[in-house]
């Protein structure tokens, strides 16, 4: 008969393939940096009736771009820099942004070509998730990191080129442009980072 506190009868148990969630923590969500980050998905349901009253607009794209800072900040300054709050924090952006540019393609302030343009980084990180759910051995060794500078210029850039388009500026070309090229190099750095990783843990 086996021993089975020897190595011959011990049983390893098995591995997650999926561990991006793992330290995830519900109680990160009531902390100040959590419920900064939160405030972004009421502002996001807003939205879509402010999109006929610039000024209110405009206000709400202000606010939720400064709990985007201040979350950040808080968690840095007071030391609460957790997993949950890296994830929450990309989470809430993807849903604002996200329900800005559909309402603003709907009632046709935005055209279709600005939407990708405005949408590189999403459309890079998409194809990415897509990339790690065809490859297990890829996934296992990835982990939720906190956006880096890249992907927050790409995100105050995003914010910066939706009021220049919904205030009417002469200069919204240039700054969908500028957040679109801000896009492709966040959406690189995101697969350089999972690669490196990867490799890393190989």
């Amino acid at each position: 008969m086996a021993n089975l506190g020897s190595r011959e009868g011990h049983v390893p148990r098995r591995r997650a393939p999926w561990r991006v969630y793992e330290g995830l923590s519900a109680r990160d969500l009531v902390r100040v940096p959590g419920l900064l980050s939160l405030s972004r998905v009421p502002l996001a349901a807003l939205f879509p009736f402010t999109v006929a009253r610039p000024a209110w607009a405009i206000g709400t794209l202000l606010v939720a771009g400064a709990t985007d800072v201040l979350d950040g900040w808080y968690a840095r300054h007071f030391h609460q820099q957790t997993r949950t709050g890296a994830a929450l924090d990309g989470l809430t952006d993807k849903i604002f942004i996200l329900t800005v540019v559909a309402s603003l393609l709907l009632s046709g302030i935005l055209s279709p070509i600005e939407v990708v343009l405005l949408a590189t980084r999403e459309l890079g990180e998409l194809a990415l998730t897509v990339r790690l759910a065809a490859d297990r051995e890829r996934r296992r060794h990835v982990r939720l990191r906190p956006a880096n500078v890249g992907g927050k210029l790409a995100t105050g850039l995003q914010y910066a080129a939706t009021i220049a388009v919904i205030a009417g500026s002469e200069q919204r070309v240039l700054f969908i442009g500028a957040a679109a090229i801000a896009g492709v190099f966040a959406a690189a750095s995101y697969w350089n980072r999972t690669i490196e990783a990867t490799r890393a843990r190989a």
